[in-house]
């Protein structure tokens, strides 16, 4: 489902990130080919610093189709970003990745915090957001974070991930797997 990224899956998501649909979500952008694989050495550099965690996400066929990141890394917390090709969306690719993402960042990359940014136009990814049960707005828990993210021309909303928020939720949703197996 995901995997660390390397420069051999390249050409597959420059092709799917260029799409009119995905571009101006992408975070990175790369107007052409060499760009991309420049920018792609770039990751692969600052993830060995340790100012980002990137990873492919990748169908059932092991195929690239897109990606999926930690930014801007500061005490053990940092910003979600991640795009998927179009013929990919609306497929359940999004939120499998997401859980294993977590799950590493949490597990074994000791992260604390996963800072969403969602623009505040954007009513819709907010009521996404706010439906998942470990996702908290944090606007006011962490001031200094959302001065930051509000000093362009956009204004946004911080939400925040919690490793510990993260845990109760997915172990108490396994729970409830286990007990409706049991009771059946």
């Amino acid at each position: 489902m995901i995997k660390n990224r390397d420069l051999s899956e390249c050409h597959v998501l420059f092709d799917l990130m260029v799409d009119p649909a995905v571009f101006p979500f992408v975070r990175h952008k790369a107007n052409s080919y060499e760009e991309y694989l420049f920018l792609t050495k770039q990751t692969i550099e600052a993830e060995e610093q340790g100012e980002l965690i990137s990873r492919t996400i990748l169908d059932e066929w092991g195929t690239p189709i897109g990606t999926i990141n930690l930014f801007d890394i500061q005490n053990q917390a940092g910003f979600l970003g991640t795009w998927i090709g179009t013929p990919y969306h609306g497929k359940g690719y999004n939120q499998l990745a997401k859980d294993a993402f977590f799950s590493e960042l949490f597990f074994e990359k000791q992260i604390q915090t996963i800072f969403l940014r969602i623009n505040k136009a954007n009513v819709r990814s907010q009521k996404a957001a706010e439906k998942i049960p470990y996702v908290a707005l944090a606007n006011d828990k962490w001031p200094n974070v959302f001065q930051q993210i509000n000093s362009g021309e956009k204004s946004y909303h911080l939400y925040e991930i919690e490793r510990d928020n993260y845990l109760l939720h997915t172990m108490r949703d396994r729970t409830d797997t286990i007990e409706v197996q049991l009771e059946a």
